[in-house]
Formats: C-alpha cells, structure tokens, sequence
C-alpha cells in the first residue's frame, strides 16, 4: 500500500512537472507585429538624394555628391530589396572613384563593399587589395579583407587581417570576432562577443549601426534557441524601423520554424513580398506552403523566384539559391553547371556541399563523397551543409558518419525548418 502511495505520488510530481515546462514553451503574439505589416513601401527618394542628385547634374565630377547619392541609392536598395539601385550606386561609386584625384582608398573600399552585396568577391578583393596600397584608412581596409576573405574561404588569411585590427572596443572588430567564432562553431562566444558590439551600438547612438547589430544578434539567438530573446530584439528593430523586411522574415520564421503555424507565416511573407522584392523572399514563401502542402502555391512562388532572378542585373547574387531550385525541379544538369560555377567563384565548404549534393542528384554518389572528404569534412558547422554531406555519407554507406551527423543536425532542427526536419530524422 505504502509503494503505491510513492508511486502515485512520484506520478503527480511527473505530471506537475511537465505541466509547468508545457506553460513555459513560448508563443509570438500578432498583436505585438500586426501594425508593422502594414507599413507602406520605403520612398526611393529624399529631400537629401535630391539635393545631392541635383549637384552631380550640375557638375558629373562632385565626388562627394557621387559618394552621397551612392549611399542613398543603397539605402534604396536595403529598403526595397530592388537590384536596380544597387547597381545604380555602383556606377556612381564607379564614376567618383575615377574621377578622384585623392582619397582613393575610401572609394575603392566602398564599391569593394557593393561588389560584395553583388557577390563578386574576387573583384572585391583587388579592389580591397588596392586600397591597401593607397595607405590610408589601414585598419578600414584591413577589415574589409577580413569580410572578403571569409566569402572567398580563405580563413587563415582572414584571421590574420582580424588579428592585424584587434581591439576590443571597436565596433567593427567585435562583429567580426563574432562572426570567425561562428565559423569556428562556438556560438556561446559568438553571441557573448555580438552582445558586447551591440552594447557598443547603443552607447553610439549610431542607428545604422544598432539596426544591423539587433538583427544578427537576434539571429544568433535563434540559432542558440533562445526563440524569446530572438523575437524581443526582432521586436525592437521593428521599434527602430517599422519597414524592416528582415526583421519581419525572421518573426515569420520563429512562426513557421518554432510554432509550425504556416498559414501566419505566410501572412507574414505576403505582407513582405508585397513591398520588397528580394527573392529569398519567394523561396522562403514557397518552403512554407511545401510544409503545408499546398503544391500549387509551392509551384507559384518558386516560379515568382525563378522570373525574378532571370534579371540580368543579379549576376551571381542568387547562385546557391538557383542550385537548390534546380534541384528541387529536377534540373540536375544545369544544377551541377551552376554550382561549379558558384565553386570558383567562392570556394568555401558551403559551396562544395552545394556541388557535391548536385553529383549526388545527378547519380554520382562516388564524386560528391570526394568533396565531402576533401572540402566539407571538419571544415564548416553549417546545417545546411551538413544535412547535405550527411546524405552522400548515406548514399555511399558510410552510415556512421550519417548518424553523428544526425546527432549534431537534431540539435539544429529550428534552423533548418520544419521542411528538412523530416529528411534528418530519416537520415
């Protein structure tokens, strides 16, 4: 009688228990971001663009209004997610650098910076390159071959301009310190070095600086799974900019990713695509309504991508994302085309496991198992990448090697979506 009695106790106490930490699983609330959705279109003009505009018509080689007017047409560009004004202010970097007699450096810094948004690495890191060479703004330039060696897969060079640029009170180095413990798979250090520059944002009252630094620590957060603290700062961007695309793509995705709730995301992604014209965009809408089975808006929205990316002024901007909707159509060749492509453009281990998933859809498991070995293996924390050699381990049999990465990409499940979670439990 007595046994029984701790039983049924013990059982209570389980009960009780599991009922407090199911009160604690957190739950969004629309009304917190139901007004920003509303927002009207960011205005691609100024009263600043305009007087600046007007002085460059009035005389083509002001380059402090070339410079100007660049820095407004990418705002533009943020704003609206439209290539035109990117490549817009490319050519007025372009015109301004030529036209410069000094202060070279700082022009070839900031086109090597629009050739990044471009993802035209290599160029970026000649014109990087140059600037060095002009000596002035060293550290300025420094950090700008850390960002460009990082995109181009050179890590031990980009460590080695992080270290030339140390100091732990600068902005510029912490985000970037952040940014390599990423890399290296330490998110903790990561977050604990993003929290300590948006610290400094705040004190800075800079508040270009501040949106950029709540939006990725906000990411990390996510990633750490700490979804609360991701969706209060995401929350505090929209309080800083109400127009904000990214903020709101990151709401949808605590929506869709942590509350499996597809339809509010989807409402989300409309409220965004209707304003904002960046084509992740699409591929992001087209992934919910596969979780929702719902074909033919899948089809409708990876077909919105496919018509925006056909515009000539992207480049290489969208290559990893055309590779994945290659394969998702089925269109192994030109996949694999595109993706050694995209290889020598930038040769990092996440697109390798680009190229080796593509040999894998094409039937050639032998091949993408050597770029898995060679490129991916101990090289990358990514989970995309990962949940990509995880398959070729699969198909080659290496079935080991397929369940500690299972183990690792459990753990990532929230990152990946609810879409691959399905295709990890499989593995």
């Amino acid at each position: 009688m007595e046994a029984t009695k701790i039983k049924l106790f013990l059982l209570i106490t389980v009960l009780l228990f599991s009922c407090k930490k199911e009160e604690k699983v957190f739950k969004t609330n629309k009304k917190d971001y139901d007004h920003y959705l509303a927002f009207t279109p960011v205005k691609t003009t100024s009263k600043y663009f305009q007087l600046w505009d007007s002085k460059i018509k009035q005389d083509s080689l002001q380059m402090m209004g070339l410079a100007n007017v660049a820095s407004e047409y990418n705002r533009f560009f943020q704003g609206t997610g439209d290539i035109k004004y990117l490549k817009m202010a490319e050519r007025s970097l372009e015109k301004a650098l030529e036209a410069a007699a000094l202060g070279k450096a700082g022009y070839m810094r900031a086109l090597a910076r629009n050739y990044i948004s471009q993802h035209r690495f290599k160029e970026a890191l000649e014109l990087a390159q140059a600037a060095r060479k002009q000596g002035s703004g060293v550290n300025a330039t420094q950090a700008l071959l850390f960002d460009v060696q990082m995109e181009l897969g050179n890590y031990e060079k980009a460590h080695m301009y992080l270290d030339s640029i140390r100091n732990m009170s600068d902005f510029g180095y912490l985000i970037r310190l952040a940014k390599w413990n990423d890399h290296k798979g330490d998110l903790d250090t990561a977050i604990r070095f993003m929290e300590k520059a948006y610290d400094r944002a705040r004190m800075s009252n800079n508040r270009d600086l501040l949106l950029w630094s709540t939006t990725n620590l906000a990411d990390f957060y996510g990633h750490a799974g700490r979804i609360e603290d991701s969706y209060r700062l995401y929350l505090k961007t929209l309080e800083m900019d109400p127009k904000n695309a990214y903020a709101k793509k990151g709401i949808a995705w605590i929506v869709y990713s942590h509350e499996r709730n597809g339809k509010e995301a989807l409402r989300i992604m409309d409220s965004i695509i209707q304003k904002h014209q960046s084509p992740e965009y699409d591929l992001l809408k087209a992934e919910i309504a596969e979780f929702m089975d719902n074909e033919s808006l899948k089809l409708q929205a990876l077909d919105n991508f496919h018509k925006k990316v056909g515009n000539m002024d992207y480049g290489e901007m969208y290559n990893a994302h055309n590779v994945d909707f290659l394969i998702a159509m089925d269109v192994t060749e030109r996949a694999l085309t595109l993706a050694k492509r995209e290889v020598g453009n930038r040769p990092t281990p996440e697109t390798y496991g680009l190229l080796a998933y593509s040999y894998l859809k094409k039937g050639e498991k032998k091949k993408a198992l050597q770029l898995v070995k060679t490129h991916i293996e101990g090289k990358t924390y990514e989970p995309s990448t990962l949940s990509q050699a995880a398959e070729v381990y699969k198909a080659n049999g290496e079935y080991k090697k397929v369940q500690e990465l299972k183990q690792e990409l459990t753990g990532a499940i929230y990152e990946l979506g609810p879409v691959k979670e399905h295709q990890i439990l499989s593995l």
